[in-house]
């Protein structure tokens, strides 16, 4: 599963959602909570489960809906809507900690027997740093099972619990507090052995920030990231695809490996390899679409 850009499209708005179905984001996010005003949420409802049920995108983009936060009255109203044409998942906000994902889960498997659907079909993102108390639980989503598909982090609402007056300094960079969301978010997904999914860039006009921004979430292990704009989707894509010499250098150590099954460590190229190297080529290859090798386990 290529789950590189995730696209917001606000799902009251029919002309986005009509220019959205075009964008060759890896998973479109049918906005119904921040993106859409109080008195537009039941229209909203009618329009995103009308879009999911028609299928009108390109192949291989998934569709998921963003809940409103799960405690309040408005989430059971938007599963409601939307479970009847399959979405592929839910992209569920203000998480606070695994149980509210598993409360979700529980919600979705009643849903999916109610509309005949596969059990566990329906995948969930939690936003799992938009609450204070989220921070502190970072390490449990491994308890939350197969329906888990990655975690992601938010800096907007987090800045609005503690009161921080900015997160990001004069140089654009995130400040302490958020740069430790973002590490605890990755951690926490490497823990539960899902996809780390970087947060956006507000500035869709500034393609460099973005491409700098892809590129850094690259280096740290993320898997992919958010997107406000189609325009973002390109650059998106690109940052998070490997590059030909290194799917050339990933093939060859994953070949090196096949050759030679039971070597702990082997020498390419005047270098000491050993099997943590074969993990991150398998994991190069996995985001080109590529089968890996099998020699290394699963997370």
């Amino acid at each position: 599963m290529r789950l590189r850009s995730w696209l917001f499209v606000p799902g009251d708005d029919e002309r986005k959602l009509a220019r959205a179905a075009g964008v060759d984001a890896d998973v479109l996010i049918l906005d119904l909570e921040d993106a859409v005003a109080a008195s537009a949420k039941a229209v909203a409802r009618g329009r995103v489960r009308e879009f999911v049920a028609a299928r009108s995108v390109r192949a291989g983009t998934r569709l998921f809906v963003r809940i409103n936060p799960f405690d309040g009255p408005e989430a059971v109203a938007d599963l409601d809507a939307v479970m009847a044409a399959r979405p592929d998942g839910i992209v569920q906000p203000k998480v606070r900690s695994p149980s509210d994902v598993l409360g979700l889960g529980a919600a979705l498997a009643r849903l999916e027997s109610q509309h005949e659907l596969a059990g566990g079909r329906t995948c969930i993102l939690p936003i799992a740093t938009e609450t204070p108390e989220a921070l502190f639980t970072l390490g449990g989503y491994a308890a939350c099972g197969p329906r888990l598909c990655g975690l992601t982090w938010g800096a907007e609402d987090l800045a609005t619990a503690v009161g921080a007056m900015t997160h990001t300094g004069d140089d654009g960079v995130w400040t302490a507090p958020f740069q430790l969301a973002r590490s605890l978010c990755l951690f926490g997904a490497a823990a539960a052995g899902v996809a780390a999914i970087d947060t956006l860039q507000a500035n869709f006009r500034d393609s460099g920030a973005l491409q700098a921004s892809c590129a850094a979430a690259v280096r740290d292990g993320f898997s992919g990231k958010l997107a406000i704009h189609p325009d973002q989707v390109a650059v998106i894509n690109a940052g998070f695809t490997p590059s030909a010499e290194q799917l050339a250098h990933a093939r060859r150590v994953v070949a090196l490996f096949r050759d030679h099954p039971g070597a702990a460590a082997l020498s390419l190229e005047g270098r000491m390899l050993d099997r943590p190297h074969l993990v991150q080529a398998e994991r190069i290859l996995a985001r080109a679409g590529e089968a890996a090798s099998g020699l290394a386990p699963e997370r």
